[in-house]
């Protein structure tokens, strides 16, 4: 069997299957938002835990949006952000 990585199967498969790659590419926008929130917290070297007392939540909260299971508020970004010491950016493009 040959030796692939997940990325390489994964762009494979996507290319294969039309309808799945339309919803996967639906899901971008969200996905680069999680990837980017947990990114910034491992960053700040703390845990779910830790952010969600920083911010005024529950751990679970922020379980839930950083496994994609929530649709945050633009409010509840800017505490993020806040809560990481970093900016909140959005774009349009």
């Amino acid at each position: 069997m040959k030796n692939t990585t997940f990325t390489s199967w994964q762009k494979n498969f996507l290319r294969q299957n039309p309808k799945v790659n339309s919803e996967y590419q639906k899901l971008a926008p969200e996905m680069a938002l999680v990837k980017s929130m947990i990114a910034a917290r491992i960053k700040q070297q703390l845990t779910q835990a830790q952010l969600a007392d920083k911010i005024g939540t529950k751990q679970s909260v922020i379980s839930r949006v950083e496994s994609g299971r929530a649709n945050p508020s633009l409010n509840f970004l800017k505490k993020v952000a806040a809560g990481l010491e970093c900016q909140l950016e959005v774009k349009f493009f």
